[in-house]
């Protein structure tokens, strides 16, 4: 009985530890390679979370509605090594973001490259990001 409960903790723990693995996601899974997209908007709102950030913006459609998209980036780790400075980036600030569009046609896709109004350039794509 003892022996049953250890392999009954065991699998649990091992279970555990692969579950993330198997959350993660590659760029091919969500994002389409043949769609780049360039848009540029408001920022609405920038998190910097793991295993990747988050940057939403809002962006005027042909029709003159606003929608907001949001588009995921690199880790807060790798962004920092390329450029990005803490308060850099906040609600209000106007940018372009060069990516990839998402296959199932949400408003979300996988951004490559964001330019600031001033023209600053920060690379925000994930490691697995194909540009």
């Amino acid at each position: 009985m003892k022996s049953k409960f250890m392999m009954l903790v065991v699998s649990a723990a091992m279970l555990a530890v692969v579950l993330p693995a198997w959350a993660h996601h590659s760029f091919a899974a969500e994002y389409d390679i043949t769609k780049p997209c360039k848009l540029t908007g408001v920022v609405t709102k920038f998190e910097l979370t793991n295993p990747h950030s988050w940057i939403y913006i809002d962006v005027k459609d042909d029709k003159g509605n606003v929608v907001n998209w949001g588009f995921e980036t690199a880790n807060p780790n790798s962004l920092y090594r390329r450029g990005y400075k803490k308060g850099l980036i906040v609600p209000g600030t106007v940018v372009t973001i060069q990516g990839y569009l998402a296959k199932d046609g949400s408003h979300t896709g996988n951004a490559h490259i964001l330019t600031m109004e001033d023209g600053k350039v920060i690379p925000l794509g994930s490691e697995q990001n194909p540009g």
